[in-house]
């Protein structure tokens, strides 16, 4: 395609690069304006805009300032934001003079230019904040000395100190290096503990805020800019120490050492406990029973009870249904969706850590406590800083690589009160989504749903129509008289049957996230675009490899090996992350509403007299003996629904720790030795409940055995068929 050329007498347009750095290093995220000067008088001799001399290589190195005799005005041009690399660019601007003004400096100090047609003119911009860190160790035995010397050994303290300009008046925000303790009493001073011998590396990063002068005119946009660095650290290890005499010796497990992950993973459980139906029925009968005797909890579900109590009462003008009759069911609708909307965030305050019991669940895994509380840990170790966000605005290692990969895209905000026609008008990454996403796994849907319990209420549904099941209805005898509660509920949730999930809506689901698939009249001849054929196979080998490594964990005389895991880890990671895309932010949460809902309307007493249940049996939850009396009745499978039930639990928190946990980075395998045993009791679980409902075993010790990656709906289908050829 051919070019046009300028039209005569008119000049070419060039261009204006700069670089903003700190003493050589690349400061990303800074903002700068570019303003052309316009005289409002000629100059002397001169032209107005007239641009300054040239170098022989045609660009330009910089121009003087304005004579002080002229009078000049400044136009605002535009404002770019610096790379990862401090670089920007103002492309296609007219020849004349300019003017650069960085915005994350004091005082502000402006680069002039002058730009000639067709050519690209270079600025560097110098902070002059001159950031420097200085590592001092701190030891009993020797008075402080700077680790130039070489003196730093494995568990030595060591005080790392930010120094710059002006630090004495100006405060900047300090990133300290992970898993260091910032003084309370100065944040530019952390202490950090050696944890191996070898070269270290200290990462740590310093924020310039964005300052608004009113003076300079024009919108500013961006953010605090960014100054990282590396300080290195040559430990040696701890001299050994010659014992004689007689001793005693004891075999222990491997040692390990401690990672922030510990807590994301405390965190998972402690979320998914919140989640559970013992914790909603809780909160039901605080809403509408008047139980508010809360003493017994921790202090952050108490928080998060008002948060759930405060929201419930926002959605329940919301949530309107277009059918009479019909408040008692919506109320239950809004206080569910106001229980999973708090309780399913890990990273939004109050955060699900207790102190004292988290730790007492890490010394029973034997694995070492972190230093300071599991919070302060989660919160400063383990999330990182969102690129393009506000300081303090921290997200998952996960979630920020994949930030990463969209850095042309603004945030916005979405609040609540913001009307959704308006959201969807503009583009940008939602910051509630990025910096507090809502961590359900639909394979907790998915286990349920096998156990029966949506079948459960489908056909009390139906009966509470008067249609009958068959040619003997079992539940001809189903009479919900309208003096109670239940009566009333069941009204709304039958009316408000075209606005819930259906079969065949949560089957297509269940194919894109995991590739499992249901079995029955319901959901024939499926016609998926996107299954995840390799998961099935890809957990179950973890699984197996998770076998092996805690047969070598619990022998004292071996050192277990976590590679397999790890790699078994990144690979389900990877795989999960593909059918993370769809309704995968959406149909997760309002199919756990749906359930949760199903849940609390057979655990109402009203039913005690409609099912034929068995009282001495223990169930860990009220509603679960409600779906297996209608199972015995209807003839459906006799494998307990207690087993579905803690198959969606550990299968839910297994998989979160692997979905959002950064694992495709990671080539240490400390991180995978202690995932391996801090859900021991998960995995454990996990596979003994599988085997209960399909007969298949997945612990198996040999690292050679094929495992099974049959689809269990197609299990529990020859179980079935099993059952009724012996009954």
């Amino acid at each position: 395609m051919a070019t046009q050329s300028p039209a005569a007498g008119e000049l070419r347009p060039g261009s204006v690069r700069f670089h903003v750095q700190d003493e050589g290093r690349p400061v990303s995220g800074a903002s700068v304006s570019l303003y052309r000067l316009l005289p409002d008088e000629p100059e002397p001799g001169g032209t107005p805009g007239t641009p300054g001399t040239t170098t022989t290589t045609g660009r330009r190195r910089g121009g003087s300032p304005p004579p002080p005799s002229t009078s000049w005005s400044e136009q605002y041009i535009a404002t770019q934001t610096t790379g990862v690399d401090g670089r920007g660019a103002f492309h296609r601007q007219p020849p004349g003079r300019y003017v650069l003004r960085c915005h994350n400096q004091l005082p502000v100090e402006p680069v002039y230019l002058d730009v000639e047609p067709g050519c690209d003119q270079e600025a560097c911009i110098e902070l002059g904040l001159h950031i420097s860190a200085t590592t001092t160790l701190l030891r009993d035995d020797c008075p402080p000395n700077s680790l130039g010397m070489g003196l730093g050994r494995e568990g030595d303290v060591i005080e790392f100190r930010i120094d710059y300009t002006n630090s004495s008046t100006r405060l900047l925000q300090v990133q300290h290096p992970p898993r260091a303790r910032v003084d309370p009493g100065n944040p530019l001073v952390s202490h950090w503990t050696i944890p191996t011998a070898g070269l270290q590396e200290l990462r740590y990063a310093v924020y310039a805020p964005l300052i608004a002068d009113p003076d300079l005119g024009g919108p500013i946009p961006g953010g605090d800019a960014r100054i990282g660095g590396i300080s290195t650290i040559d430990a040696g290890e701890r001299p050994t120490q010659a014992v004689s005499g007689d001793l005693g010796v004891a075999l222990l497990r491997t040692g390990t050492a401690s990672t922030a992950d510990l807590s994301f993973w405390q965190g998972i459980l402690n979320s998914t406990e919140q989640m559970s139906f013992n914790s909603y029925l809780r909160f039901m009968n605080m809403l509408f029973c008047g139980d508010d005797d809360l003493t017994d909890l921790p202090d952050f579900e108490r928080e998060r009870f008002g948060q759930k109590r405060a929201l419930r009462e926002q959605l329940r003008f919301r949530r309107l249904l277009p059918f009479t009759d019909s408040d008692a069911y919506r109320a239950v609708k809004a206080a569910t969706e106001a229980f999973v909307m708090v309780n399913c965030g890990v990273l939004a305050p109050r955060r699900p850590f207790d102190e004292a019991r988290d730790q007492a669940y890490l010394k029973r895994r034997d694995l070492p406590l972190p230093i300071g509380p599991l919070e302060d840990v989660f919160t400063e170790d383990y999330l990182v800083q969102i690129l393009g966000g506000q300081p303090g605005d921290k997200t998952l290692p996960y979630l920020a690589v994949i930030r990463s990969k969209l850095p042309d895209i603004a945030i916005k905000l979405n609040p609540l009160d913001v009307d959704p026609e308006r959201l969807g008008q503009c583009t940008g990454i939602l910051q509630d989504k990025l910096s507090n996403p809502c961590m359900l796994e639909l394979i907790w849907s998915y286990w349920h749903e096998e156990g029966m319990l949506v079948q459960t209420m489908n056909s009390i549904a139906r009966r509470f129509q008067n249609v009958r099941s068959g040619e003997r209805d079992p539940l001809a005898n189903l009479e919900i008289d309208p003096l109670r509660p239940l009566n009333n509920v069941l009204w709304g949730y039958v009316q408000d049957e075209q606005h819930r999930l259906s079969i065949v809506r949560r089957n297509y689901e269940y194919d894109h996230h995991y590739g499992l698939r249901l079995e029955g009249k319901a959901v024939q001849r499926m016609q998926a675009a996107d299954s995840r054929s390799r998961f099935l196979e890809a957990f179950h080998n973890l699984l197996r490899y998770c076998t092996s490594f805690f047969k070598q964990d619990d022998d004292t005389t071996v050192k277990a090996d976590a590679f397999p895991v790890l790699n078994a880890l990144k690979e389900v990671h990877l795989i999960l992350s593909q059918g993370a895309h769809n309704q995968f932010g959406d149909l997760p949460s309002t199919a756990r509403i749906e359930m949760l809902m199903q849940q609390w309307m057979l655990a109402r007493p009203e039913f005690r007299e409609f099912l034929p249940t068995r009282i001495m049996t223990a169930y860990p939850e009220p509603w679960m003996d409600r779906v297996d009396a209608m199972k015995k009745v209807q003839g459906w499978t006799d494998t307990s629904v207690l087993h579905f039930r803690n198959l969606a639990i550990f299968g839910e928190q297994v998989l979160l720790s692997i979905r959002w946990g950064h694992w495709s980075d990671v080539q240490d395998p400390l991180q995978a030795f202690n995932w391996a045993r801090f859900f021991r009791p998960q995995i454990q679980g996990y596979s003994h409940a599988y085997r209960s409902v399909t007969g298949v075993e997945l612990a198996l010790e040999s690292p050679d055995a094929k495992v099974d990656a049959t689809l269990p709906s197609v299990l529990l289908q020859r179980r079935l068929a099993t059952q009724q050829r012996a009954a």
